[in-house]
């Protein structure tokens, strides 16, 4: 998939002129937590977003740098603080330069790049111009579309032919010690491994296969012993 496939094309957007006040209502009011900001020539400039405006004097929430901060900080560093917490524009308060997708982009590649760089939305651009957004809510949307209600219908033998396959192709997977049963589309997990994590892997992977329609879970966990540092006395 690509973020074509799955971006919001009609997109809510400010510039760099419009009141505060005015972009807050208009975050308010279409619930969403951040707008693109285009400029005088309606290329994307920057984004305002919820954390932008978590330090306002109106809300007393204006804070003050710690001391050793404040020391090391600049004079040009606490000029742009204080233009960013005290002003009424957006274009002083947003978050300017953001990163930004291509509609042709993997969706695998923008979400490791959303999660990398810890935001909720991306701006889509094509030749520079703003066609869309990727945000959370629309990975949502096309997870909820996909994500199967149930696993469907296979025979026995091929249920067990297909676990086989899959533990083989996880390297996390142990190589003996467990044992499995299908009878009915009925999974049951038996054996020994070393982990609580293997084990839930393990019941996750016989859950996901075709025809499964249950899985007991009656493997034994044997964490081994944490290794003790002694102290010399």
């Amino acid at each position: 998939m690509i973020v074509a496939d799955v971006m919001s094309r009609e997109v809510t957007t400010v510039v760099t002129t419009t009141s505060l006040a005015a972009a807050a209502r208009l975050m308010v009011t279409r619930h969403i937590s951040g707008v693109p900001v285009l400029d005088g020539t309606d290329r994307l400039a920057g984004i305002l977003t919820e954390g932008d405006l978590l330090r306002r004097p109106e809300l007393g929430t204006g804070g003050r740098q710690a001391g050793w901060l404040k020391g090391l900080a600049t004079s040009a560093d606490l000029a742009s603080a204080y233009a960013h917490t005290n002003s009424r524009f957006v274009g002083d308060v947003m978050t300017p330069n953001p990163v930004f997708i291509r509609p042709e982009m993997s969706l695998t590649k923008a979400t490791e790049l959303m999660i990398g760089r810890r935001v909720k939305r991306l701006p889509v651009l094509r030749a520079e111009r703003l066609v869309g957004m990727l945000t959370r809510f629309d990975l949502l949307t096309a997870l909820s579309a996909r994500l199967p209600e149930h696993n469907g219908e296979a025979p026995d033998d091929e249920i067990h032919a297909a676990i086989a396959s899959a533990l083989a192709s996880q390297p996390w997977a142990p190589q003996s010690g467990v044992r499995y049963a299908v009878q009915a589309g009925c999974v049951r997990l038996e054996g020994q491994v070393f982990s609580s994590a293997e084990a839930r892997a393990l019941r996750v992977l016989a859950q996901n296969t075709k025809g499964v329609k249950h899985v007991v879970d009656a493997l034994r966990v044997n964490e081994p012993a944490r290794a003790h540092t002694l102290r010399a006395e």
